[in-house]
């Protein structure tokens, strides 16, 4: 099984730019690359931060790039969205109960799971006692389980990026709950950090995958800020094989010359 990861695409208005970059730009280089490259991939997920201000024109112009991909796609919300918003242009995406944008999709590979941390006015995330039970849930009805937030819902080491994390009151329960299932999670996935991130949380495989935007430098000392800036973007590619994970980062925007080669 082949799914596309990417997160933090940031959409505005048309003619909005970032530290000089276009979003929608980037975004459309990225669904032209994955549409040409892997069209065989069963699904795209998109981990948050859809847009920059939240404005219903953005989202209406990622609804109309959606139409350039040929599989089917996952949205997820980050701290930079509006659910209200976003439900006002995606009328039919998937919500719990709570009306968070909590869903999941069963594969043959194990259960993919959505998960919902943001807490509308803040920048950190949020997974409280109501958001908790409904992955409880989801949990208890699979034999095997692929997790997606959007933020970091661990501290990476970076002081900067870890203030805006899963707030702290929310990681211990979450990391009693997953280790508690640790047999079934097969990875964790989020966004939200705008770098390349891989390690364990409980002893649970974790990979952050980088914005189709600006990146993050981490900054390892006890500083309270760090580097962004518009280096080269890129998206997942995971392959699920058997037990096995895969991942590839594909920087998808490089314009430079290539060797190819291969082998005897």
């Amino acid at each position: 099984m082949k799914v596309i990861h990417l997160s933090d695409i940031h959409l505005g208005p048309p003619g909005m730019t970032s530290c000089g970059l276009d979003p929608y730009d980037r975004l459309a280089r990225a669904f032209g690359h994955i549409a040409e490259h892997h069209r065989d991939a069963a699904l795209v997920v998109i981990s948050g931060d859809l847009t920059e201000y939240a404005e219903r024109e953005a989202y209406a112009r990622l609804q109309q790039a959606l139409t350039m991909l040929p599989m089917p796609v996952r949205l997820m919300v980050g701290n930079h969205d509006d659910r209200d918003v976003f439900f006002k242009v995606f009328r039919d995406h998937p919500r719990d109960a709570e009306g968070y944008v909590n869903h999941s999709a069963d594969f043959r590979e194990g259960r993919f799971i959505f998960c919902d941390t943001v807490e509308k006015g803040r920048d950190d995330g949020s997974f409280g006692p109501d958001r908790l039970r409904w992955l409880t849930a989801q949990l208890e009805g699979c034999d095997r389980a692929f997790l997606f937030f959007h933020h970091n819902p661990l501290h990476t080491g970076d002081p900067s990026a870890d203030s805006d994390s899963l707030r702290d009151a929310d990681q211990g329960p979450l990391r009693d709950l997953l280790k508690a299932n640790a047999a079934k999670v097969a990875h964790l996935f989020f966004g939200h950090v705008h770098a390349s991130l891989c390690g364990t949380m409980g002893g649970i495989a974790f990979s952050g995958v980088p914005s189709t935007m600006m990146q993050r430098i981490p900054n390892l000392s006890p500083a309270a800020r760090t580097a962004i800036g518009p280096l080269d973007p890129s998206y997942r590619v995971v392959l699920i094989r058997g037990d096995d994970v895969v991942i590839h980062q594909i920087p998808f925007a490089y314009d430079g010359e290539l060797d190819w080669f291969a082998n005897a």
